[in-house]
């Protein structure tokens, strides 16, 4: 299952993970950024565009060799998926002139749209967080921030899950916003969680969300 969760720097989008099981977690450090809190995951990688393959089909076959490998992976988090989008466009934007910048828009949205479809067919027993920056309208409205209008458009990334959470904070405390407030995106099924704001705790979030699905808890919680 795919799960999305988004806000503005700073909201703890990363300190999310703190209380994750470390040996159950595949990070995906897209910017190879030092985690905001102590201690270390045991599977981190980090994805590069290779010769004759892209970020995505990078991460995707990153994911394909770890999950056999190491089977106590429960949780893959890809922390922060906005920035492939970033990858993509500053390694080519140059390189594009003219109705050829449209095919720079469409490559980065085709690329987002396959690592969506192929998280959503890996086992069950896996859940995948997709953490990505905010953007908000002249209007207040709040979306996901994305590169071109391909995504925003014709795809709309949050449509794609069923659980999508808004980190806040008020420069003291952090929390997760479970339900839309009128103006952005977040939603999760009713009574999965028993308040509009809960914990930036993803364990907490895993472990509820497996055992609304009636899913295998994960080893933490079983131990």
């Amino acid at each position: 299952m795919v799960t999305l969760i988004y806000g503005k720097s700073g909201s703890g989008k990363s300190r999310s993970m703190k209380n994750l099981n470390p040996d159950e977690v595949l990070l995906i450090n897209v910017q190879k950024k030092p985690l905001p809190f102590r201690g270390k995951l045991s599977h981190v990688f980090v994805p590069v565009a290779k010769e004759n393959m892209s970020v995505v089909d990078n991460i995707i076959w990153c994911i394909n060799k770890a999950l056999p490998k190491y089977p106590s992976i429960k949780v893959i988090v890809i922390d922060d998926a906005g920035y492939l989008m970033t990858q993509i466009f500053m390694a080519k934007h140059k390189q594009k002139q003219g109705s050829a910048s449209f095919d720079l828009y469409n490559e980065i949205g085709d690329d987002f749209w396959k690592l969506f479809n192929y998280l959503n067919t890996l086992p069950e027993a896996v859940n995948t967080y997709v953490l990505m920056h905010e953007d908000v309208s002249d209007y207040g409205d709040v979306k996901l921030r994305t590169i071109g209008k391909l995504l925003d458009q014709k795809v709309s990334l949050e449509g794609m899950v069923t659980v999508c959470l808004r980190c806040m904070t008020d420069g003291k405390t952090h929390w997760f916003q479970t339900q839309n407030t009128g103006n952005d995106i977040s939603k999760s099924p009713e009574e999965m969680f028993s308040s509009d704001k809960i914990d930036n705790d993803l364990q907490y979030v895993d472990t509820t969300i497996r055992e609304y699905y009636g899913m295998n808890n994960s080893s933490k919680e079983s131990a």
